[in-house]
């Protein structure tokens, strides 16, 4: 195998690729990414038999086809230290050397025979989404999740289809976070079901290999496994396993709740303000919503306290409840400073629903207040 590729391009593509081979695995051939390349280009592997992902790359000139497993970390730093422009990559199935124009490397490497296959895209039915829907979708829901939890299912986000519209799901039992978009569907795939989770760390490669350029993103779903290609990468992963919670459930139907709009910016200010004086024992802030204001009140005994007033476009009955401010922090990050959202509030007692007029809805239980 002989090569000539531009060195930032490579760097590029083999960051993407590499945060999937794992640092350590009982399969040392793993801790590799694999360089496919033909006359028709050239192509970067990794997997770590749960995920896979191949990346199609460009800048490279081949002059003799072949492959070859690079060692993640060093191949890593020498395209991440070295300021060459263009690097020659040579291989002979024992060794690799990497020249620039003012740097050499050699490199012992693994056969590339005993890498595992990575799945490829070959489905003929599959779902079409919006490569921006898409990434909006894993940006406004990937927060919620919790990998920590002993309930397998919270570490992933939960996708489902239903009349062309494509909904994703993520909750960590305290707060969940939806959004939803237009789908649509080539030959007849096979639907999205109640096991459909997708593993957070899956759902963060899928959104860092969607690029600018994408317009459209394929997803195919297998029985216990999903691909998703974009215009120069598929990747592949396994679902979780285990029930996930009945989100719609967790979404009130309510009639005489108070439903107030709010500026994003504003708001999180004053709540960022508030959180100054909360501690890992007292993190809630009272929100007192009426008389046109909102009032942000934060107590710690060891911090001392705060009070932060907002004027709001607000009369209604005077509510108040107490939430955890990380939560409410979290949601107005992955929204526009200039964008609004409607809080739906009952009472002290009951969740706190958020949505905007782009689909995205968050619900926040409530902590206990002293009474």
């Amino acid at each position: 195998m002989k090569i000539v590729c531009n060195r930032e391009k490579l760097l590029h593509a083999f960051q993407n690729v590499a945060s999937v081979a794992p640092q350590r695995s009982p399969m040392a051939i793993l801790q590799n990414v694999k360089l496919e390349v033909a006359e028709g280009g050239a192509t970067l592997m990794a997997t770590d038999l749960e995920v896979g992902v191949r990346y199609q790359t460009s800048g490279i000139d081949v002059e003799v086809p072949g492959e070859v497993v690079l060692p993640t970390d060093r191949f890593g730093r020498i395209l991440r230290e070295s300021s060459d422009e263009t690097f020659r990559i040579e291989c002979d199935g024992k060794s690799a050397s990497v020249r620039g124009e003012r740097s050499k490397f050699n490199l012992p490497v693994a056969n590339a025979s005993e890498f595992p296959p990575v799945a490829g895209f070959d489905e003929e039915s599959y779902y079409e989404v919006p490569a921006r829907l898409l990434r909006e979708l894993i940006r406004r829901t990937l927060f919620a999740t919790d990998a920590e939890s002993s309930r397998y299912a919270l570490g992933g986000i939960k996708l489902e289809v239903e009349e062309g519209i494509l909904t994703a799901v993520a909750t960590d039992g305290r707060r969940l976070a939806k959004m939803a978009g237009p789908v649509q569907t080539t030959g007849e795939p096979v639907g999205f079901g109640e096991a459909t989770i997708v593993p957070s760390r899956s759902m963060q490669l899928i959104e860092r290999v969607i690029s600018d350029s994408d317009s459209e993103v394929q997803i195919a779903i297998r029985q216990n496994d999903l691909l998703v290609r974009t215009s120069c990468a598929t990747v592949f992963t396994r679902l979780l396993e285990g029930r996930f919670p009945r989100w719609k459930e967790v979404f009130p139907q309510r009639t005489d709740s108070s439903k107030i709009e709010l500026s994003v910016g504003p708001f999180n200010s004053a709540v960022r303000q508030a959180a100054i004086a909360t501690s890992d024992e007292s993190r809630g802030i009272n929100f007192t919503f009426g008389e046109g204001s909102l009032v942000l009140a934060g107590r710690a005994a060891e911090v001392g306290d705060s009070h932060v007033e907002l004027p709001i476009n607000y009369n209604g009955k005077s509510i108040t409840i107490s939430l955890d401010p990380r939560y409410m922090i979290e949601f107005l990050k992955v929204l526009d400073d200039n964008q609004t959202f409607t809080i739906d509030l009952s009472d002290g007692d009951s969740a706190a629903v958020c949505s905007t007029d782009d689909g995205y809805g968050y619900v926040i239980m409530p902590l206990a207040r002293d009474r």
